[in-house]
């Protein structure tokens, strides 16, 4: 099969794609990626065809990272002044991917990429939808922690307060996908359910690239919602090794706490790697800092040698010997803590990040801390707290040892596959 995989986001949205895409290569499919421009570098030297779809992603935007990870605004801005404003030319694009120089078979959209299911209802080629956290679901029956209101999150278990809180989320939003209604008119096609909390789930195959650990089925999830487990990438162009000069730091002493703001976060750091490197100073531990490309990330002080700095490393390779990891609760960052078995300390910036760390929070396995709260004395007291308190450690091992059982990459994949072959066959009496 053809397979167009596309998405609009950061690396935690496009790894989970790059590890179905081998997998299906593997099985001798012909996976097509259509991406932002900026990760074509990531993808042509793993021998996949690459498809850049607008608009763009500009790593040295900060300005309108931090718009993005705005607490009350972030999901707002994401959607109104950097996806909508481009939604004809990702539709121009994506439609040429998936009908140029062949016709695909099947598409898998993330939900991020609006114009997606727009394109296989104008085509009418097969296709499933991916999330990655349960928080893209919004039920009623687990309701999610949304960033504007973090306060109603405290009375999630008052009987009714699920559906407030999904009617409140859809009031709220209810003007925003008016660029999509629009493009819908202009090319023949009905206003369609809403964008952002119906449209964008396929009808056939609803992808949840999640463990159960993080959440569960809820009655008023979409129909054919398949829980996979997680699907792990994170190599650089094919290259998963540690930095040189970060091996040689793990290998000269005990376990550190790794200090990290994933890969977008960290573009609006602020002040966490300078109150990091304070805190692990007052801990007098070892520190890894991943501070990202960002200059303006390095501690200004000077930092004692039981603190390496690193611009980047694969999670898979650092997490499982460090001894906690500090970070800012995005999906794809917290199922690396999960699957290395280490317990987490969480800062939430917005989107998925808050309702994440509440989940492992519940599940035992990290503590939180708000932006506001993140000093240097206040974090190094959590830490000691943490690492003295062996319950996290073991928990966290223990969680661990259940997503060693699981296979996402490989559950999502033979989910594709048999809906390709009910497409194949057709209805049956």
């Amino acid at each position: 099969m053809r397979i167009v995989l596309s998405n609009i986001g950061t690396y935690g949205d496009i790894h989970p794609l790059i590890a179905i895409a081998l997998e299906l290569k593997a099985r001798g499919h012909v996976p097509v990626m259509a991406l932002p421009n900026v990760y074509r570098r990531k993808i042509e030297p793993l021998g996949i065809e690459f498809r850049a779809i607008r608009p763009d992603i500009d790593p040295a935007d900060t300005r309108l990272i931090a718009m993005i990870y705005d607490i009350k605004k972030g999901t707002e801005t994401g959607l109104r002044d950097f996806l909508f404003p481009r939604l004809r030319e990702t539709y121009a694009d994506l439609l040429d991917a998936a009908t140029k120089p062949a016709r695909a078979d099947l598409m898998l959209l993330g939900e991020l990429n609006y114009a997606g299911p727009i394109v296989a209802e104008v085509t009418g080629i097969k296709w499933a939808s991916y999330v990655l956290a349960p928080l893209s679901f919004f039920s009623a029956f687990d309701p999610p922690v949304l960033p504007p209101y973090r306060r109603l999150a405290r009375a999630d278990r008052t009987p009714g307060m699920g559906r407030v809180m999904k009617r409140l989320a859809r009031i709220t939003t209810r003007r925003w996908p008016k660029p999509i209604y629009e493009l819908r008119r202009e090319i023949g096609l009905t206003r369609g359910p809403n964008p952002l909390f119906d449209a964008k789930h396929s009808p056939d195959l609803v992808l949840a690239l999640f463990s159960r650990v993080l959440g569960a089925e809820q009655k008023d999830w979409p129909p054919n919602t398949r829980i996979t487990g997680f699907c792990f990438y994170d190599a650089e162009m094919g290259d998963a090794e540690l930095p040189p000069h970060l091996e040689d730091f793990l290998r000269s002493g005990p376990a550190p706490v790794v200090f990290t703001l994933g890969s977008a976060a960290v573009l609006a750091a602020g002040k966490f790697y300078d109150c990091s490197a304070k805190a692990a100073t007052r801990l007098g531990g070892r520190a890894v800092l991943l501070i990202g490309s960002d200059a303006r990330n390095r501690p200004r002080q000077a930092l004692p040698d039981s603190i390496c700095v690193a611009e980047y490393a694969p999670y898979s390779k650092l997490f499982p010997r460090a001894s906690l990891v500090v970070h800012q609760g995005g999906v794809g960052t917290t199922a690396q803590c999960l699957q290395a078995g280490r317990p987490m300390l969480i800062m939430p910036y917005s989107h998925d990040q808050p309702d994440n760390a509440r989940r492992m929070r519940r599940l035992k396995v990290a503590r939180t801390i708000q932006r506001k709260d993140y000093t240097p004395q206040r974090v190094a007291r959590k830490l000691r707290a943490m690492l003295d308190e062996p319950k996290f450690a073991e928990k966290a091992a223990s969680v661990a040892r259940r997503l060693a059982h699981e296979n996402g990459t490989k559950a999502a994949c033979d989910a594709l596959e048999e809906l390709a072959k009910s497409r194949d066959q057709g209805p049956r009496d």
